[in-house]
């Protein structure tokens, strides 16, 4: 097998001795996995009390109904900046509160509301059904801005993991589709690549958080086996345009299998002439940050994130992305 890099202390401890880290999944665990999922407490969502919590049913993009969880800042004056977040979970698996808890403590600090898409998940909903469920979701955010008490022209795509892959992939829609005006982009360790070829990949085979069987048995469940012939909405990473996009925010850990894709898809933004902050953080498995959230590398990554937040708020997508 080839070396690896080494893992961070803290993050070392927490793979060797949590039993619910998923390095490899079959299809058949899918189901088992669902199970597992456990739901923060409405204090952790809320911030006890800091945030407004509602939940909201819509019309999906094939008619049907899509649930979107919507945070609010208690104390908001007028119409506050937006994180339209998609979940983690590799695609099969996830709602709308996964991944909440840790979101609202940075929506809280700067003053955003948080709108979460319960979208729909493979194998039973293939490709383009979660994609289209976030642009949906964007839409009837843009489109019921006032009422929701958010801004519009301050819709902030993020997602962690798969949902990084589906935030990403929704302001390529946006932006092909001349939909809803996008501000800027966070994701967090993203899963961006079908192809499942990077060197990170052979590296982490076996090892660590999520490596690339887990990561092929979830593409194949979103895209079916046959991936020919991939668009760029199922898979950002195959785009080879990155132009004319909104900044985006990019971490990842050096030792995960989405290392070297992600750190591609911010050198294309780059060489596309976009806005780009990207952060590898060094011993961390994926999802890291989560698993260990005490550790001092998880609180840099926080800190990371917080402050690249605060300052594309303050400057505004134009100035950060030259456009």
């Amino acid at each position: 097998m080839p070396p690896i890099p080494p893992f961070d202390p803290d993050v070392a401890h927490a793979l060797a001795t949590n039993p619910d880290v998923v390095t490899i999944l079959r299809s058949d665990e899918i189901g088992a996995l669902r199970t597992r999922t456990v739901t923060p407490s409405m204090a952790e969502i809320t911030r006890n009390g800091r945030l407004q919590h509602s939940a909201h049913t819509i019309h999906g993009p094939e008619g049907d109904e899509l649930g979107v969880v919507l945070l609010l800042p208690a104390d908001r004056t007028g119409p506050v900046p937006v994180l339209l977040f998609a979940h983690g979970g590799g695609l099969v698996v996830g709602g709308p509160y996964d991944g909440l808890a840790s979101l609202a403590a940075l929506a809280d600090e700067a003053g955003c509301a948080i709108a979460s898409v319960d979208y729909r998940l493979a194998p039973e909903h293939r490709y383009p059904a979660a994609v289209e469920d976030v642009y949906a979701a964007l839409t009837w955010v843009a489109a019921h801005a006032p009422v929701l008490d958010v801004d519009p022209h301050r819709i902030i795509l993020a997602g962690i993991s798969a949902g990084g892959g589906l935030a990403a992939a929704t302001a390529l829609l946006a932006r092909d589709r001349g939909g809803p005006e996008i501000f800027a982009q966070l994701l967090v360790c993203p899963m961006l690549d079908d192809r499942n070829q990077t060197t990170s990949g052979v590296q982490m085979a076996g090892r660590g958080a999520w490596d690339r069987d887990a990561n092929e048995t979830a593409w194949s469940a979103y895209l079916g086996s046959d991936r020919t012939e991939v668009p760029i909405y199922a898979a950002p990473a195959r785009a080879h345009d990155l132009s004319r996009l909104p900044p985006a925010f990019i971490d990842v850990g050096s030792a995960e299998t989405f290392r070297d894709e992600c750190v591609a898809y911010a050198d294309r933004i780059w060489q596309s002439g976009g806005a780009a902050e990207l952060h590898v953080w060094p011993g961390g498995a994926h999802g890291f940050d989560a698993l260990v959230p005490e550790a001092l590398l998880s609180r840099d990554a926080a800190l990371a994130r917080a402050r690249w937040l605060a300052r594309v708020l303050v400057h505004g997508r134009r100035t950060l992305a030259g456009i």
